[in-house]
């Protein structure tokens, strides 16, 4: 019989397996644990931060504009109506 077929091997090798997939998913549940505590906040799902800005690809663009800025858009809103 070759090593490979050895029943003794075959039953730890499988042992082995069975423990490591069990040490798997219990590091998955407490990773997937600890994401889902984070989130909560007081029983609630945490608010987004960073309201203001629009979405472009992956980044996010802040916006502000100023009074002169504002005063343009308006001026030119009012040309376009």
């Amino acid at each position: 019989m070759s090593k490979k077929n050895d029943l003794g091997r075959r039953k730890r090798q499988h042992e082995f397996n069975l423990r490591k997939e069990k040490a798997e998913k219990e590091k998955l549940e407490k990773k997937l644990q600890a994401k889902k505590n984070k989130m909560k906040v007081d029983g609630k799902d945490k608010k987004k931060k960073g309201g203001s800005g629009f979405q472009v690809g992956k980044k996010k663009l802040k916006t502000k504009l100023t009074p002169l800025a504002k005063a343009k858009a308006a001026q030119a809103m009012e040309v376009d109506k």
